[in-house]
């Protein structure tokens, strides 16, 4: 593929010096500028696509209609119009940076551009049938607008409709209150409270003799404050109720102005206020079922959401806005991509990779901020700065591309027309679907590739996925373990959440700037780390940038720069420590149902693998004699490489099962590996060998405990055993009860 870069500076209103820029790209196939690429530029652009034989472009333009034209010209000379990426140097960087900021942070975005496009997913569609039933709340407009084509029923919610100036002859009117409403796109329940049930015949009556203002003529409804005991007596077809009746009613969308976003909670085909054109739009697109893009890749064998009826993780259940996410059964998790949204609460949740964002991927946005913390490689940079990267700090941004894009937007715009002075440090943007997207492994990673800070960059206390403060509880565990990294030894914090408003660019500019003059330069440098995405693990099967796998792969990184201030890095949910009581018998429950193989049992006792545990709880919640404790937080000491004595023992073993292709859990003989040292050894028990065949079948443990609660019970079931019949594995026990055996002990030889 031939790729093109053009950089324009829009006029000359954008303070970018182009020839700068050009300079600081790399990899493309040519670099070129232009004062208007859309205007003037233009033939020099189609130029450049049939000299060079271009088929990708990379453009430099954030207006809409200039967008247009420079499209237009790359499919007339050949180009693709899905191979035209364009990027905003004007509104994030020309007009609110200085040039020399301006310049850098625009050849940077550049290069993540084109980082990004390398790694990009191939789209693939999801369809979903559903019928044309909208259920409207109290808006008779709204329901009178889509009566045309849809089947609507306007749900009166204590309203009077009998004077309505809309045209209601081809709704539905519903008396009733709604209590609730369940259910997903294609299948809502509405739960409706009346005092009128459905006995009623608009006979008037009531309305009549009822206090003014009290009783509703279309439909009859009482209000709920009436306690006047009369009107029972008054009605002829006994449909009062003054306790209250309740009932549902089912429909495909729903309307509901009043409702707020919590109870919305970004559900598809759930629509509220502000309602308008493009609400009554967006309903009846989705009229008959929807044809979308699949926002998930869905890996459910590495699933740690439990096993054999135990609940394992809810990471995904608990995070998901939109109830995209359902638990069919209470040891599995499942996905109802019809109702994703695309926010990337899920993925960002789950620690083990089972659910990825198809778009855009892990890979992607760590090969975007790789390359936006990539300084300029000339000894002496085309920009003053530090470490010739033409910036003097270097700020990683996650940006929510949907409100919080648009205000910075705005905030170039204000300070372009002059209408607000609007100048911030050169934070280097990752735009994301929404913060949502944002995990503890992005943002590790984003440390571990020499940022000095991190940026949430979001819609605040009113985004239509998550609500208040979306990452509050993110950024506070995040500052927790940087500070146990030893990464900021001052305490001013490296990780923080911004919510621009775009009415008020001066309380962002003022946060924005304490954040980054603040920060300290990192002791991890630039350009020097490329996250593979996992941990040196042959037996691990997670796909790559697993937010565990992920994690421990940036801190490994961190770690090869700082002294850490403790041995366990808080604030990481992904990381667990098993430690097992003297309760434990040595039952195979919690190996068995370890989803990531973090523990094994061997013939002495009961091992674990710290760099597989993903804190899923599953191992203490099946453990049948409650003998499992899990402490919080990665341990240090634990990971093989800091186990100094047996840590090459263990890599050249693990290296030679790989070339075997032999990753079990013993050799090809049946014996027991030898020590590895991502194993540590957290139990030692005995096993108890078989009376007659010497065959080791349970723990000493296990068989006392036995012997305790039932030996009194069959003592003498079998006289001619030698000691107990709990001293003999299943097979020899099973002899011996079946009178196979001698006076004194079993003949477990062949008949």
């Amino acid at each position: 593929m031939n790729v093109g870069a053009f950089v324009c500076s829009c006029a000359g209103t954008c303070d970018i010096d182009l020839e700068a820029a050009r300079e600081g790209i790399d990899d493309v196939d040519v670099a070129a500028s232009s004062s208007m690429l859309c205007g003037d530029g233009l033939p020099a652009l189609e130029r450049v696509i049939e000299e060079y034989d271009l088929d990708q472009l990379i453009v430099t333009c954030p207006e809409a209609n200039a967008q247009a034209r420079l499209e237009a010209a790359a499919t007339e000379r050949g180009v693709h119009p899905d191979a035209v990426a364009f990027l905003d140097q004007r509104e994030g960087a020309g007009w609110v940076h200085d040039e020399t900021a301006a310049t850098a942070k625009t050849a940077r975005m550049v290069n993540a551009t084109y980082a990004g496009l390398e790694a990009e997913s191939v789209e693939r569609s999801h369809t979903r049938e559903a019928g044309e039933t909208v259920a409207v709340v109290g808006d008779p407009e709204v329901a009178a607008a889509l009566s045309d084509d849809a089947d609507v029923t306007l749900i009166a919610d204590g309203r009077d409709f009998a004077d309505c100036e809309y045209d209601l002859a081809d709704v539905s009117i519903e008396r009733g209150r709604v209590v609730s409403v369940d259910g997903s796109f294609g299948e809502f329940t509405l739960t409706l409270r009346s005092l009128v049930t459905d006995d009623c015949i608009s006979c008037m009556k009531c309305v009549h003799e009822g206090p003014d203002g009290k009783v509703t003529r279309r439909p009859v409804d009482i209000d709920p404050d009436v306690g006047d005991e009369r009107l029972p007596r008054v009605c002829p077809t006994d449909a009062i109720d003054l306790e209250g009746v309740d009932r549902t009613l089912e429909a495909d969308q729903v309307v509901y102005p009043d409702a707020t976003d919590a109870a919305r909670g970004g559900r598809l085909g759930f629509h509220t206020a502000p309602i308008d054109a493009a609400t009554i739009a967006a309903v009846e697109g989705l009229l008959g079922g929807i044809a979308k893009p699949e926002f998930l890749d869905l890996e459910m064998d590495v699933c740690a959401a439990g096993a054999s009826s135990q609940r394992g993780c809810t990471e995904c259940v608990d995070a998901c806005p939109h109830g995209a996410v359902e638990r069919p059964r209470i040891d599995e998790v499942a996905f109802r991509e019809d109702l994703c949204q695309n926010c990337g609460a899920c993925t960002s949740a789950c620690p083990t990779g089972a659910t990825t964002l198809r778009e855009p991927s892990n890979e992607r946005i760590a090969r975007e901020v790789e390359s936006l913390l990539t300084p300029d490689e000339t000894a002496s940079s085309w920009i003053p700065g530090r470490g010739g990267s033409g910036l003097d700090e270097s700020v990683i941004a996650f940006v929510c591309s949907e409100r919080a894009s648009d205000s910075l937007s705005e905030y170039g715009r204000l300070a372009a027309s002059g209408k607000a002075d609007v100048e911030y440090p050169p934070i280097l943007p990752v735009r994301v679907n929404c913060t949502d997207t944002v995990g503890e492994a992005h943002a590790m990673h984003a440390l571990a590739a020499g940022a000095d800070g991190v940026a949430i960059v979001g819609c605040g206390g009113d985004c239509r996925h998550s609500g208040p403060d979306p990452k509050a509880d993110l950024v506070e565990r995040l500052e927790r373990a940087v500070a146990d990294l030893g990464l900021d030894p001052s305490g001013g914090g490296r990780i923080a959440f911004f919510a621009p408003d775009p009415a008020d660019p001066g309380e962002f500019v003022e946060e924005i700037s304490s954040f980054v003059v603040g920060l300290e330069d990192t002791p991890v440098p630039e350009g020097e780390h490329e996250a593979t995405g996992g941990i040196d693990d042959p037996g691990r099967e997670n796909p790559p940038f697993d937010s565990h796998g992920w994690t421990l792969e940036s801190v490994r990184a961190i770690l090869e720069h700082v002294e850490p201030e403790r041995d366990v890095i808080r604030g990481l949910k992904d990381f667990g420590k098993v430690e097992v009581s003297d309760a434990c018998t040595l039952t195979p429950t919690c190996s068995n149902l370890c989803p990531t193989d973090a523990l094994r049992r061997t013939e002495s006792g009961l091992e674990f693998n710290h760099e597989r545990c993903v804190n899923c709880g599953l191992c203490a919640e099946g453990c049948i004699e409650d003998a499992i404790r899990i402490e919080d937080g990665l341990h240090l000491e634990l990971l093989p490489e800091n186990r100094a004595a047996r840590a090459q023992a263990g890599r050249a073993e693990r290296e030679a099962e790989a070339e075997a292709a032999d990753a079990g859990r013993h050799g090809e003989d049946g014996s027991e590996r030898p020590d590895d040292p991502a194993w540590t050894r957290i139990f030692e028990g005995s096993m108890l060998e078989c009376r007659n065949c010497g065959r080791p079948f349970t723990s000493e443990r296990s068989a006392e405990r036995i012997r305790e609660e039932v030996g009194d019970l069959v003592a003498g079931i079998a006289p001619q055993a030698d000691g107990s019949i709990f001293d003999y594995c299943p097979d020899c026990r099973t002899m011996l009860l079946s009178d196979r055996g001698t006076a004194n002990g079993v003949d477990g030889g062949d008949d």
